[in-house]
């Protein structure tokens, strides 16, 4: 391996695996250059996409949470004694002054997360007193869940056809065809291999997914391992607690599969359904199977709403209450009106 750094004249080795602290030091002193792990690579590119403040705070917390045990392979970096005002003492060393900073900056970054899980909580109670259905768009990276959103609620959501793209959830109002309302959420992608610390660092955002009502399921079908790829999901969705989750498995981009018989390989034993969000196939059969869903769930009632002639004024500061269609004088009062109340029968769902 050394060899060949040197031939292709490498500066950094990126391993597809979590290395230990020790691993790492050791590959780097036989090398000779730089050596990252999946999970470093991982965080790096959420760095460059986080945009939001709960984003970057969730980035850095986990950022934080994989150098602090890799803090102690670096040599005679941090072997230099300290002291002085912000130290434990002349014996402390650089090592220790730095992990106790660390430890501060983790303790503080996860208060201001805790504080915005909260104001999220709040949204979500507001939410749910509202009671539209909450639908959660899920997938593998680079699955085609932003666009998607955008194609349905005519946004303008950040999509790119990249890694991660996506960071924040994006909540977006949905009218379906048939005038059911939704909220439709877009998450992080997951990814095989997910590091737990990852997990654990966006699980403020993940919440989303468990507070969802339905589970979209977005696959990109055109991948040729788009099968490693759902489990993957399922795994990361088992992390969560949410596989028992209502799912839908909408398989994005078969604009670029010509086979039918491919199609119905792909959708065999799932509640499925093949669209293109880039150009719009079958968006309608999508937006039709996610109300027939919530249809299930809902109740057909007929109510008697009254219209105002449903009490009975006069000006001798007496009322009688009519009902039906029963005609109400009052001719005791001195009082000749009449008023004859009216019925109306409205048939709705509710949820």
């Amino acid at each position: 391996m050394r060899w060949k750094s040197r031939i292709r004249d490498a500066t950094l080795l990126i391993l597809d695996d979590e290395l230990t602290p020790s691993q790492q030091h050791n590959l780097e002193q036989i090398l000779g250059i730089k050596v990252i792990d999946r999970t470093a690579l991982i965080l790096d590119i959420f760095a460059q996409r986080a945009r939001s403040r709960e984003g970057k705070l969730q980035v850095e917390l986990a950022q934080l949470k994989y150098n602090l045990p890799r803090l102690g392979g670096q040599g005679l970096v941090l072997s230099r004694l300290g002291g002085g005002i912000g130290t434990r003492g002349p014996g402390e060393t650089k090592l220790e002054v730095d992990r106790r900073r660390i430890y501060t900056k983790i303790h503080d970054i996860e208060r201001q997360i805790e504080g915005l899980r909260k104001n999220r909580s709040l949204h979500r109670t507001r939410r749910k007193e509202s009671r539209i259905p909450l639908v959660a768009l899920v997938g593998y990276t680079n699955a085609g869940k932003s666009t998607l959103l955008n194609k349905l609620t005519d946004s303008a959501v950040f999509a790119e056809d990249k890694l991660f793209a996506t960071l924040d959830p994006t909540t977006r109002h949905l009218v379906l065809p048939e005038k059911q309302e939704i909220l439709l959420t877009d998450t992080v992608g997951f990814i095989q291999k997910l590091p737990h610390t990852l997990v654990t660092a966006f699980w403020a955002t993940l919440e989303e997914v468990q507070e969802a009502d339905l589970l979209l399921h977005v696959v990109d079908c055109s991948n040729e391992n788009y099968e490693q790829q759902i489990e993957a999901v399922i795994e990361v969705l088992k992390e969560l607690k949410a596989e028992d989750k209502p799912t839908l498995f909408v398989f994005n981009k078969v604009d670029r599969i010509a086979s039918p018989h491919l199609r119905e390989q792909m959708m065999h034993d799932r509640e499925a359904v093949c669209i293109s969000a880039a150009t719009g196939e079958n968006l309608d059969e999508l937006q039709q199977k996610i109300e027939s869903f919530f249809q299930e769930s809902q109740v057909q009632m007929t109510l008697l709403v009254p219209f105002p002639g449903w009490w009975c004024h006069h000006e001798t500061a007496c009322a009688q209450r009519c009902s039906g269609d029963r005609i109400c004088r009052r001719r005791d009062s001195g009082c000749s009106s009449a008023c004859r109340s009216q019925r109306k029968i409205v048939s709705f769902p509710i949820r």
